[in-house]
């Protein structure tokens, strides 16, 4: 009698602790955050994977680290001049791109004296700044947005790099934000995207 007490008083621990084992404590929280699992952009630019094509927009970190800017090159167009202002290397790339602003925050794109903004990298790897030869010469009506670009709304800016023949042949756009994350749009080696021939009959005037 003693044995078989014995024996069943065991086989209720051993329940007890399975029990206890498969208990919620013991599981990994399968609930979802939130804020909802993190998504990986299809083309993750600011790490070792490609960088996006033309049009494709990035979400960005605005100057300082305040608001999120999306920001979106659409048109590339390399011109030997402007309005009678000649490229001093050769050939200015003129890139325009839509901010826009995702947050009920304004944001601002990082100024250059804040160790941020845009950059074009040539084939070779070589990096050429936004105040490369006469490129701050260039003006362009439509595509000069400057201000912050306040929650709701969008502007239309632009960028532009004076290069020799060989660093105009495609390239890398590239752009720091304001958590100094780099985003990396390829570059055509022709003239493409939808406001190619407005953009060149400002650049003509």
């Amino acid at each position: 009698m003693r044995a078989r007490t014995v024996a069943v008083t065991a086989a209720l621990l051993i329940a007890s602790l399975t029990a206890c084992g498969s208990g919620d404590g013991d599981k990994p929280d399968s609930k979802p955050s939130a804020e909802g699992p993190a998504k990986q952009e299809p083309n993750d630019d600011t790490g070792a994977g490609e960088p996006r094509k033309l049009g494709e927009p990035a979400q960005t970190i605005g100057d300082g680290g305040t608001g999120v800017l999306q920001i979106t090159p659409d048109t590339v167009v390399y011109v030997k001049e402007d309005s009678g202002e000649k490229a001093a290397n050769g050939i200015f790339a003129v890139v325009t791109m839509k901010d826009k602003a995702m947050t009920g925050v304004a944001a601002d794109e990082v100024a250059p004296i804040s160790g941020g903004g845009w950059s074009w990298i040539a084939p070779d790897g070589e990096t050429i700044g936004f105040d490369s030869g006469n490129s701050t010469m260039v003006t362009l009506d439509k595509y000069d947005g400057a201000d912050p670009v306040q929650p709701g709304s969008w502007q239309w800016r632009s960028q532009v790099f004076d290069l020799t023949p060989a660093q105009a042949k495609g390239g890398t756009l590239i752009y720091v934000d304001g958590e100094e994350a780099a985003h990396r749009w390829k570059m055509p080696a022709a003239d493409s995207g939808p406001n190619v021939a407005e953009l060149k009959k400002q650049l003509a005037e």
